[in-house]
């Protein structure tokens, strides 16, 4: 009997064996049009690694001798089923595959565990070269992908094989000729398959390529969605996004006329076989006497036809070991990569207390190896003692923290592993996909730098130690601090990892928490949150102000007491008042340690011991601030007059400043607009949530009915096999020449039939492939659109953090595209075969019919109801699961610098390792009842088949059914009763795509405002020439959920070209300003006027225009230097001299005319190619090439060194010439030439007036000044 559906014995989901090609992250193609000019072609990992299946049996070496125990007990049950079809002709193949699926999800976990591993094990070279977008999804897909295909389908793939193998013996045991002549079909598929098989898995590689680009896109867009918004550039992300979507529709829609071949000759062969072998049989042999009865041919065709179809049933499982052994490929090209030394000596062989000595040190990036960063750096970090190094952005400050810290290493380059790849278009260049700080001038033909020197501390190389034990006698902060989506307590413990107090009990815990917090000033605003301690900071942090987190992160380095202390712009964004206390708490906690600050402010270094000032990676000066000074030609002189502050007559002794600024209260706010409180939305069902998406798809509709056509063909074929089938077995009730001549015309209905289902089958491949790949890139495309159009608190819910939207917005349209392709071809197809096997079974005997199907009928659908109800219950607590671990995954890679800092890599993958475990344990529940539900559903066709031969038998014995009545019933039975089987089968996928479903339509529906918020399209803002007027009156706010009022009454008014600065303690409210300037939240009370007009009534993309935003923390964005600065205006209205004159105003103009690609140089994720002063001045450019009417600065020139910072806040006074300027600033410097300054406190304003005013009232302004001095 021929095969009722396409290839998945196991029964639990038939799907498209190309689609189902893995979605492995890491085995991308390179994009096609890179490929013709190959001199510059850059691959992902894995897409130029061959495929080892040796990798793919080191998998099952990760599983436990339990796990192994049931892998033995699932081959053996395997092999078992495989025997005993041949022998009894009862398919057991379904329930073996789903009892194998209780093993799988521990290998795969072990697997994606082991991974986790080696990727924080390898060198921070390696992990740069990789959005952090692509490694999470490269964790978590190519592991779903090992999963698939050391689970269900290698059961199948088992079982299929040792079916084959006992069928073989029997057809060739009763007539080795006639098997000869029926396995001509096998040499047909196998010819056929070894063409297409390698064809397909090539184009979907290309296809799964290219949806990683977009997943890396939207993982960019979605982490940095505030910026997206203030820029107004959702339409130009949601194009960049969607060129990568419509590259994988024209890749997708390649596939369709190779899986329309694949599915033909399959279906072709297997009837033309009915047809050969019946003619074969009866002609040549039987009546020849070759073969003693028809009971011969049938047992020959009956074991052959298994041959065929297990060669069928194959092939998916071919396929996803194929994948998976693939994926091990990359699993092990990682963790067998070479991995830096993390072993050597440690106390008492080695004493932290000793000078650090940087020793002729040259030094460039593994991927920038013509670019010299350090240039035969000697210099001595002396033990006990505070070293400070200052200098121009790019001259090598931060490299130095990377060899300290052993990011990086002086012996090894690992140049071995491939660059990363980068959206078409942009041309790609080495030179620019690494270096932390380098404003040198690049010559393309000079030779590779030759790394020498050795950084040592106590006589001893730090190559040569304990690399665990050596980082945690480090205490860092870095310039952007990395919290964890933690609670404030985890993630100032996590400074403990590695320490004595690691396994301290909890109070110990507690009290060091405490402690650390109050040494860093953090306590203030912790004590004043609802939750205290374990208040959840939110995705990154985003939760606190930019000072809160960098508050918290010294606490999180002082709480270990380490003996090293780096301080990497450690102070940047904090507030005056607070950074004096937390100066305060440094110098304390640096008494006695080895301390190095890498600063931009000098008022916090003045008190080191030792000052060295670098310039293009040498020491040009070094010494105290008061001997530095003293030479007025010096380097550093010119430094601090840069930032010198006019104070005005009388200074305070800064003792006295400490304490009353201490006691100051401020009021503690978390940044954050928790979402607004939603019912969950509503589940339609998967009836209703089909025709929704069914209906929207509209011009689809006539390849919908091309399939439907196509389906019906297929369907038909069972029930007209069944028909020919009984004919040709009764055939043999005649003799001589008419049973000749009735074999032969029955044999070439058969071969007609295999013409019509063989085309039916290529159509149906072509046509669904075609409607799943326009439904997936559609509702991708939609899905990504209708998040953009949230409002950011929207964003700030933690079921939303970027990492879980990006898993929604990659998986749930691939559900739909699972559901709505070739899966809902096959429902069709079961759904008319079901109809055409009663209708057939009823016309030729209506009593067995009726009997039959009354009985087994019913039993079928109650399993199959239970089924899909039981699969629509765990897939929510599995998507849950995905989701969390995707967005661990995502956070741990995209902090791995601020992981390896702090020794947290056992913690990262203890963590990960139980949200797998908690994968694990759902999985086997659901594997229980899955298997028991399957058994069930099975064996109602077993029951089928011994019912209609029991009551058949009695009605043919009383002459009521002749023989060829009772085959067609029985053979229609059959195959309808499995037919419906398999149309319940889909349990998993429609629970999936139900769910899915719900998803995409629940999102696109609320909040339909969108981050455009409400307004009056016909109201714009006019009158903006020479900037506009801005007035809070009376504004009352607090973050919705939260009680702490920001704001009571709020009053500011800023003239009409002013340029007006917001100062205050850290969570005073400034930066809740500039959001409420942009419209990201909107007041309870009180009304923002600009030029009079409320903004709450205006068009909120006109808006928008009119403003430009830069950050505290600049954020770049995957691609070119010009795409970057020019990602909020529209490309064709900017010419390169506008584009470079903007450039110049932000001094960034000269680094980027250096390099060999200019503006066309790539700058990697996240900006990484530079260095965090570089990529301030790019976002500078940014918000000035848009002239907008009002800029909004909040701590713009926070990292940028002196020297750059005097000459952009010259370009800013410029450029504030007939715009209105509002400027966030911790350092006043910046804001002494403001018209009005605005000091905020208490959630009011406390003093305003201009520098020279503010400093004749001696208030809080004047001490805020007292304290930033330098030339004291």
């Amino acid at each position: 009997m021929a095969e009722k559906m396409p290839p998945d014995v196991d029964g639990s989901t038939v799907v498209n064996p190309v689609i189902e090609v893995s979605k492995m992250a890491s085995n991308a193609e390179p994009d096609e049009k890179a490929s013709e000019s190959s001199e510059n072609d850059q691959y992902a990992i894995g897409s130029d690694k061959k495929m080892k299946f040796t990798d793919y049996f080191r998998v099952f070496g990760y599983s436990t001798i339990p796990e192994k125990l049931v892998m033995a007990a699932a081959f053996l049950a395997a092999v078992g089923a495989g025997v005993t079809m041949p022998l009894m002709n009862v398919v057991f193949g379904r329930l073996v595959g789903n009892f194998s699926s209780f093993n799988p999800s521990n290998g795969a976990s072990a697997s994606s565990f082991e991974s986790g591993v080696n990727k924080n094990a390898q060198p921070i070279s390696v992990l740069d070269a990789l959005p952090p977008g692509q490694t999470a999804t490269a964790i978590t897909a190519t592991a779903n992908t090992l999963q698939v295909g050391v689970s269900e389908k290698l059961g199948t793939f088992i079982q299929s094989i040792t079916l084959i193998i006992a069928a073989v013996v029997v057809s060739f045991t009763h007539s080795w000729a006639l098997t000869l002549v029926t396995s001509s079909s096998l040499l047909f598929i196998m010819i056929i398959y070894s063409i297409l098989v390698p064809q397909s898995i090539k184009a979907q590689r290309q296809v799964l390529h290219a949806e990683e680009k977009a997943s890396a896109i939207a993982s960019e867009a979605l982490t940095a969605i505030r910026m997206i918004v203030a820029c107004g550039a959702e339409e130009r992300m949601s194009k960049k996004y969607s060129g990568w979507i419509e590259e994988c529709r024209r890749r997708g829609m390649k596939l369709g006329p190779i899986l329309g071949i694949q599915f033909a000759p399959i279906f072709f062969s297997v009837y033309a076989t009915f047809g050969l072998a019946f003619w074969f049989g009866t002609v040549k042999l039987y009546l020849k006497g070759h073969i003693d009865n028809v009971g011969t041919v049938v047992i020959v065709i009956m074991s052959v036809m298994l041959i065929v179809f297990s060669l069928g049933q194959t092939a998916a499982p071919m396929i996803a070991i194929s994948n998976a052994a693939s994926a091990a490929t990359d699993y092990f090209a990682v963790i067998d990569a070479p991995s830096p030394k993390t072993e050597g000596l440690k106390e008492p062989d080695v004493s932290p207390n000793g000078d650090i000595v940087f020793k002729s040190v040259t030094f460039a990036y593994p991927s920038r190896a013509y670019v010299k960063i350090l240039d035969n750096l000697d210099l001595t970090f002396e033990a006990g003692k505070r070293t400070a190094i200052c200098g121009a952005s790019g001259s090598g400050k931060s490299t130095i923290t990377g060899l300290i810290e052993r990011w990086y290493s002086l012996h090894e380059n690992y140049t071995n592993l491939p660059p990363p790849t980068y959206i078409p278009g942009n041309q790609k260049v080495a030179a620019a996909l690494k270096a932390k700080e380098d404003e040198a001038v690049v010559e393309e033909k000079k030779p590779p730098v030759e790394l020498s020197g050795t950084v040592s501390i106590d006589g001893h190389s730090l190559e040569d130690l304990d690399l665990k034990w050596w980082r945690s006698q480090i205490g860092l902060v870095q310039q952007e601090p990395f919290i964890f989506n933690d609670t404030i307590r985890k993630n100032v413990e996590y400074g403990l990892i590695g320490t004595q107090w690691e396994d301290a009990d909890d109070e110990v815990k507690r009290q060091l928490v405490e402690s650390a917090c109050e040494e860093a000033f953090a306590a203030e605003y912790i004590t004043k949150l609802p939750l205290g301690y374990q208040t959840q900071v939110g995705d990154a942090g985003i939760k606190l102000s930019g000072g809160q987190r960098q508050r918290l992160a010294i606490a999180r380095a002082i709480i270990k007491k380490p003996t090293i202390l780096i301080l990497d712009e450690a102070t940047s964004a904090i507030d005056v008042r607070s950074e004096q206390i937390v100066q305060a708490a440094l110098d304390r906690a640096s008494t006695g340690r080895t301390t190095i600050t890498i600063a931009h402010r000098l008022s916090t270094i003045k008190k080191a011991d030792k000052i060295v000032v670098l310039q293009k990676g040498r020491v040009i000066e070094q010494g105290s601030h008061e001997s530095l000074l003293e030479n007025e030609n010096g380097a550093y002189w010119a430094l601090v007059n840069a930032q010198k502050l006019s104070l005005g007559e009388g200074f305070a002794d800064e003792s006295d400043l400490v304490e009353p600024l201490a006691r100051q209260a401020s009021t503690a706010t978390l940044a954050v607009q928790e979402a607004e409180i939603e019912t969950p939305y509503e589940n339609k069902g998967l009836i209703r949530s089909f025709g929704l998406l069914l209906y929207e798809q509209k011009s689809q509709f006539p390849m919908y009915f091309v399939m439907l056509g196509a389906c019906m063909t297929a369907g038909a074929g069972f029930p007209v096999q069944a028909f020919l089938f009984a004919q040709l077995i009764s055939v043999f009730q005649y003799t001589g020449t008419q049973l000749k001549d009735s074999a032969s015309h029955w044999s070439l209905m058969f071969f007609i039939l295999a013409i019509c289902v063989g085309c039916a089958y290529f159509i149906l491949g072509w046509s669904s492939n075609t409607i799943s790949v326009h439904i997936a890139c559609t509702y991708r495309q939609q899905y990504f659109e209708s998040i953009l159009a949230k409002r950011i608190r929207f964003f700030d819910a933690d079921e939303n953090s970027s990492g879980t939207l990006t898993g929604r917005v990659s998986n749930d349209p691939t559900q739909l595209q699972q559901l709505l392709g070739l899966n809902m071809a096959l429902v069709y197809i079961a759904i008319f075969n079901v109809l055409g096997c009663v209708i057939l079974a009823y016309y030729f005997g209506w009593k067995l019919t009726l009997l039959t199907f009354f009985v087994s009928m019913p039993i079928i659908l109650s399993a199959g109801y239970f089924r899909v109800r039981y699969e629509l219950m765990f897939e929510r607590m599995n998507q849950e699961v995905f989701e969390e671990s995707s967005q661990f995954a995502s956070e741990a890679m995209g902090a791995v610098r601020t992981v390896a800092a702090l020794t947290l890599e056992d913690m990262i993958l203890t963590r990960y390792q139980v949200l797998l475990d908690k994968q694990v344990i759902k999985a086997f529940k659901k594997a229980r009842m899955s298997s028991f539900v399957f058994a069930l559903s099975d064996s109602v066709a077993m029951l089928c088949m011994a019912l209609t031969f029991w009551y058949g038998g009695r009605l043919i014995a009383r002459g009521e059914y002749t023989p060829l009545s009772f085959f067609v019933v029985y053979i229609g039975v059959v195959q309808g009763s499995e037919g419906a089987g398999n149309w319940l089968s889909f349990g998993p996928n429609m629970a999936q795509a139900a769910a899915a479903a719900n998803r995409i339509l629940a999102l696109r529906k609320r909040d339909g405002t969108g981050s455009s918020g409400t307004g009056s399209k016909d109201i714009m803002l006019n009158d903006t020439e020479g900037g506009v007027s801005i007035e809070l009156r009376d504004l009352w706010f607090k973050y919705p959920t939260r009680d702490i009022p920001i704001f009571t009454g709020l009053n500011i008014t800023i003239e009409k070209g002013q340029f007006a600065a917001l100062v205050g303690s850290s969570g005073s409210g400034k930066s809740s300003i500039i959001s409420l300037l942009e419209r990201f939240y909107d007041p309870q009370q009180g009304r923002i006027l600009f030029n009079n007009t409320n903004i709450a009534d205006m068009d909120i993309g006109h808006y928008r225009n009119s403003l430009s935003l830069v950050a505290q923390e600049p954020t770049l964005f995957q691609g070119t230097i010009r795409e970057n600065i020019l990602l909020g205006v529209e490309e064709s209205t900017i010419t390169d001299e506008r584009l470079h004159q903007v450039c110049r105003d932000s001094e960034i103009h000269n680094f980027i005319s250096s390099l060999p690609e200019g503006y066309n140089t790539d700058v990697g994720s996240k900006g990484v190619a530079l260095s965090g002063g570089q990529k301030q001045r790019i976002a500078i450019a940014r918000a000035l090439i848009r002239d907008p009417s009002v800029l909004l600065l909040d701590e713009a020139t926070s990292s940028l060194d002196s020297e750059s910072e005097r000459l952009v806040q010259q370009a800013f006074e410029r450029a504030g010439q007939g715009r209105t300027m509002v400027v966030v600033a911790h350092r006043l410097a910046t804001v002494q030439n403001a018209d009005v300054i605005f000091v905020l406190g208490e959630g009011k304003v406390l003093e305003k007036g201009d520098h020279g005013a503010l400093l004749r009232r001696k208030g809080v302004y004047y001490q805020m000044c007292q304290s930033q001095a330098l030339d004291r």
